[in-house]
């Protein structure tokens, strides 16, 4: 049953992550890492796959088994962010609204600048 779970929760972050690529307020990278995350606990096959795929593989593992992204993926994820949560924050009228995309902001924007910084290959 506990399988069954998190391989839900895997597609389904799965593909809130896939969403999150364009629509600037759904977060893509947390929702990608929860399926990671998911799917190693439930489906070799599905977590393999994510492993290897072009586009977050590597990005993937860096961050699960290295613990860090590169400087240019740091820039990189602030900017996109920056960008996203700016515009978000700025065509929002409601002030709680507001509260909570800066908080959520700063909270990822200080966990981005925690990581370790990897050299690139």
């Amino acid at each position: 049953m506990r399988k069954k779970l998190y391989l839900i929760l895997g597609c389904l972050s799965l593909v809130l992550g896939a969403i999150g690529v364009f629509l600037p307020l759904l977060p893509t990278t947390p929702f990608i890492l929860l399926a990671a995350f998911s799917f190693e606990r439930s489906s070799e096959k599905f977590y393999r796959l994510l492993l290897e795929n072009r586009i977050f593989g590597k990005y993937i593992k860096d961050y699960t088994q290295k613990k860090g992204i590169t400087y240019k993926n740091k820039i990189i994820a602030i900017s996109v962010m920056t960008l996203g949560m700016g515009k978000g924050f700025l065509s929002m009228q409601n002030i709680y609204g507001r509260a909570f995309l800066l908080i959520v902001y700063l909270v990822v924007l200080t966990h981005i600048l925690k990581l370790k910084t990897l050299k690139e290959n």
